[in-house]
């Protein structure tokens, strides 16, 4: 088997930190502004806030472990230096891998729900909308296939445009409001109180979990030990302060309801009143770039993940009669996952899955940094736990939240992280019986 030829210093810190923010910002803004809102109500700005925070303490056990061991494996090599080469961390990878493939099929429909927004085409959108984000996932998987200089190239150049434009919405958007604090005055909304909006912590946390993605390019930045470090901190800084005047704009220019009413398209609905059409337009190209990056971006983690897991055996793999490297391979499993995805789920659920495999995978990674490396990485203990303990609040409060609006979610994540487990152990339990057979 063909091992999968990485390239050490290929992407800079500049590279990096435009994977990180495309990832984050095409699903962050977009996607998911609309569903913070309608489970936090007014208070929904403040969510950015509280994500942002619980998210730069769940960075700092990845900084640490990427300052140590920076790898193209990113997430899956941590696994292994916290608990071995075994059940769990073939587990939490492939959790975390699939959380991953679960943001593309997210951002993926997010690009066709907006790409629809200036046109009225009626029922026909039930099959237009995945129609469109298959096209984007192929697109993505097309632009992966070329090579680390054009993923790299791409992304900055995206990066540069998405959030210029998405500021210039946001700026433009709050200008013409007036009030900027609008979103901040109780009315009547749709609140749930505090557990609606720490269930919507989740869904902000989903937000900024980009920074992962820089994390699974680690070998192939430049400089890692430092670079990796600052690139997931310079991204988490600037999505926090993107997102933070977007959920104002928004506010200031529509109510709760009217947000709630244009959960998956949020923002391009409130470009009508404060821009018009012209406004509108604006905002669908820049949500076409937003995506179709953040889709790229993410895909060229993921395939890098898997092929690292593949490589220690960890996974299953097979060729399928397809040439080319095991990370070839990886890349077009991901893309037919996402694909499945985007066909088969709305947006509401996707980020709900997302969530949940997300948030289940980062306490694994915490408590192995605590359990075995906090010394080898000098992590500091009462940040571990401080994360840990975040992870767990905004978990329970979300799957609460779900149990009482949809329980299905919680059946397909619970099926999910049974599928994985007992898959996984029937896999190490055939490779290990293979090994000592050969042994012998």
């Amino acid at each position: 088997m063909e091992k999968n030829a990485y390239k050490e210093s290929s992407l800079t810190l500049t590279d990096a930190v435009s994977m990180g923010t495309g990832v984050m910002i095409g699903a962050g803004i977009f996607a998911l502004t609309g569903q913070i809102a309608e489970l936090a109500g007014s208070l929904f700005p403040y969510v950015f806030i509280v994500a942002s925070v619980v998210a730069g303490f769940s960075a700092y056990s990845y900084i640490k472990l990427a300052n140590a061991f920076p790898s193209a494996g990113g997430i899956g090599m941590f696994l292994v230096k916290a608990y071995g080469k075994g059940l769990a961390t073939a587990v939490f990878s492939l959790m975390m891998a699939l959380s991953m493939v679960n943001n593309e099929s997210l951002v993926a429909r997010t690009f066709g729900t907006y790409a629809l927004q200036p046109f009225d085409v009626g029922d026909a959108k039930k099959w237009l909308v995945p129609a469109l984000a298959v096209g984007v996932l192929i697109f993505a998987f097309i632009i992966n296939i070329s090579g680390n200089k054009v993923v790299g190239k791409f992304s900055l150049g995206t990066a540069i445009v998405k959030i210029g434009g998405v500021l210039l919405f946001a700026i433009s958007a709050l200008w013409v409001a007036g009030n900027v604090f609008e979103p901040f005055v109780v009315k009547e909304t749709t609140e749930s109180g505090a557990l609606g909006f720490i269930a919507a912590v989740a869904l902000g946390i989903l937000a900024y979990k980009g920074f992962t993605t820089i994390t699974n390019s680690g070998g192939e930045i430049v400089n890692p030990h430092k670079n990796v470090g600052r690139a997931i901190v310079i991204s988490l800084g600037i999505c926090t302060v993107v997102y933070l005047l977007v959920a104002l704009a928004v506010g200031t220019n529509l109510s709760i309801p009217e947000i709630v009413q244009a959960k998956d398209f949020a923002l391009a609905e409130a470009t009508r009143p404060a821009l018009g059409q012209y406004g509108l337009w604006f905002t669908v190209g820049i949500a076409i770039i937003a995506t179709a990056a953040g889709l790229i971006a993410s895909t060229f983690a993921v395939s890098r993940m898997l092929a690292m897991l593949t490589d220690m055996k960890l996974i299953p793999h097979s060729h399928f009669g397809m040439s080319g490297s095991i990370q070839k391979h990886t890349l077009v499993y991901a893309v037919v996952i996402a694909i499945v995805l985007a066909v088969f789920f709305n947006l509401s659920r996707i980020a709900s899955l997302g969530a949940i495999l997300y948030l289940v995978m980062d306490i694994a990674i915490h408590w192995g940094v605590y359990r075995r490396l906090r010394d080898e990485v000098k992590a500091k203990s009462w940040i571990l736990f401080s994360a840990i303990a975040l992870d767990v609040i905004v978990l329970s409060a979300f799957c609460i939240m779900k149990f009482r609006s949809d329980p299905m979610i919680l059946v397909v994540s619970a099926g999910t992280l049974a599928v994985v487990t007992l898959g996984e152990w029937f896999f190490i339990k055939k490779q290990n019986n293979s090994e000592d057979s050969h042994a012998h």
